[in-house]
C-alpha cells in the first residue's frame, strides 16, 4: 500500500531517504531469514553482531576514519554528550568553548559542572546570527579541549573554516550536519552526533575519539556508563545498546555509500541549499536570519514582517502539505531543515509555495 508523505522539515527527528525505509519495512517482520525483527533479537547474537560491525565499517569507509579513532554508539542524545565530554576529557578541569548559539550554550552550562569553562568567541552580541572570529583564540595553556557546535540548528550557522585551537584538542558537536559533507577527522580529538538530525531515528549519538584520548584514570564518581573506556572496550555492546537505531544507521550508511559518499551528498546539499537562500535574498517578504558566510546547508531560519504572519504562514505551509516549518519556541520565526534525506523537489516545491504565498499576502 502507497501512502502519501509530506515533505517534513522537522530539525529532529527528521526525514530518512525514502530507499531506505522501504527497506527496513521489508525487513521488520523477518531480518534476512532469522524468523524475527531487528527489534527482537539479542544484541549479544551473530546477526545482530553482524550488523553493528557493518555499520561500523560503513562509518569508516564514508568518512575514511583513521585507525586510531574508536567508532562508538552510545545511547541518548547531545544532553548525554554535553557531559560525557566533560567528563571524560577535562584532565586538568580548564575547556574552551565557542558559543554560538543554544546548543553550544547547552554545552557549556552542563560543562561548568566539571571544571572552569572559558567561553574565547562569542556571537551573542548578534543573537548568534553569525560565526565568531575564531583564528586567533585566547587559549590558556593548561585548556583540556576547544569545543564547538559545528552546525547550530536552532540559529541556522555552521563553521565553513574550523578554529585554530593552538595545538589542543578540537571536539565538535555535528549532529545537525554529520555526514552532509566531506570531513578530515583527523582535524578532531573528538566528534559526536546525535544521529535523529540527519542520519537515523532517535535516541542514540555516534562517538568518534582519538585513542589517546580514553582515559583509564577517571574519579571513581564518573558513572560506569558515562566513561568512553567503557564503550571502547566493549565495542559499543557493554550493555544493550540501541539495536533499532545501529540497524537504521548501518542502513542509511550504506545508502550513502551507494550513491556517491559524501562528495555527493554535499554537491546536492549545496545546490539545494541555493535554491532556498536565493529565493530568501531577493524576497521582500521573507528574510533569511543568519549572516551569509556562515548559513547553514542544513537549517535555514527565516522570519515574515511580523510574528502573526509567521504563524500564518506556518499553518497554511502545513495544508500546503509542507510539515514542520514553524521555528524553534526560543526563537520564532520559520525554519527548514534540509537534511541530507530532503529531496531537492522538495525544496524546489516549497519555494513555490513561498512564492506564491508572497504574490498573494505582501
Amino acid at each position: 500500500m502507497k501512502f502519501d508523505r509530506v515533505y517534513n522539515f522537522s530539525a529532529g527527528p527528521a526525514m530518512m531517504p525514502e530507499p531506505v525505509l522501504e527497506e527496513i519495512a521489508a525487513e521488520v517482520l523477518n531480518y534476512r531469514g532469522s524468523g524475527m525483527s531487528v527489534m527482537e533479537m539479542s544484541h549479544r547474537s551473530k546477526v545482530f553482531q553482524q550488523i553493528r560491525d557493518e555499520a561500523e565499517a560503513d562509518l569508516r569507509k564514508l568518512m575514511n576514519i583513521p585507525d586510531n579513532y574508536k567508532v562508538l554508539f552510545i545511547q541518548g542524545g547531545g544532553t548525554v554528550q554535553f557531559a560525557m565530554v566533560a567528563m571524560n576529557l577535562m584532565k586538568n578541569g580548564v575547556a574552551c568553548y565557542v558559543e554560538t548559539g543554544a546548543w553550544s550554550k547547552k554545552a557549556i552550562n552542563e560543562a561548568k559542572k566539571y571544571g572552569d569553562v572559558k567561553i574565547v568567541a562569542s556571537s551573542k552580541d548578534k543573537n548568534f546570527s553569525y560565526i565568531p572570529d575564531c583564528s586567533d583564540l585566547d587559549i590558556p595553556e593548561n585548556a583540556d579541549y576547544v569545543y564547538i557546535c559545528e552546525n547550530e540548528t536552532i540559529n541556522g550557522t555552521t563553521f565553513f573554516t574550523l578554529p585554530d585551537t593552538k595545538g589542543k584538542v578540537l571536539v565538535a558537536d555535528q549532529s545537525s550536519m554529520f555526514l552532509s559533507r566531506p570531513c578530515d577527522v583527523s582535524k578532531y580529538g573528538l566528534i559526536w552526533a546525535g544521529v535523529q538530525k540527519n542520519v537515523g531515528p532517535a535516541g542514540m549519538a555516534v562517538v568518534i575519539i582519538r585513542e589517546d584520548l580514553i582515559r583509564d584514570d577517571l574519579p571513581q564518581s564518573v558513572p560506569t556508563y558515562l566513561n568512553y573506556k567503557t564503550h571502547a572496550d566493549a565495542d559499543s555492546l557493554y550493555n544493550t545498546p540501541n539495536c533499532w537505531a545501529i540497524y537504521c544507521c548501518g542502513k542509511v550508511f550504506k545508502y550513502l555509500l551507494a550513491n556517491g559518499g559524501l562528495e555527493a551528498i554535499d554537491a546536492l546539499n549545496r545546490e539545494k541549499a541555493a535554491i532556498l537562500y536565493d529565493f530568501l535574498d531577493q524576497s521582500r517578504f521573507f528574510t533569511g536570519a543568519v549572516e551569509k558566510k556562515d548559513r547553514s546547508l542544513m537549517n535555514v531560519p527565516f522570519v515574515t514582517p511580523s510574528k502573526e504572519q509567521d504563524a500564518e504562514v506556518v499553518a497554511a505551509s502545513k495544508a500546503a502539505g509542507f510539515d514542520n516549518l514553524k521555528g524553534h519556541k526560543s526563537v520564532g520565526g520559520l525554519r527548514a531543515s534540509i537534511y541530507n534525506a530532503m529531496p531537492k523537489e522538495g525544496v524546489e516545491a516549497l519555494v513555490e509555495f513561498l512564492k506564491e504565498y508572497e504574490a498573494e499576502h505582501a
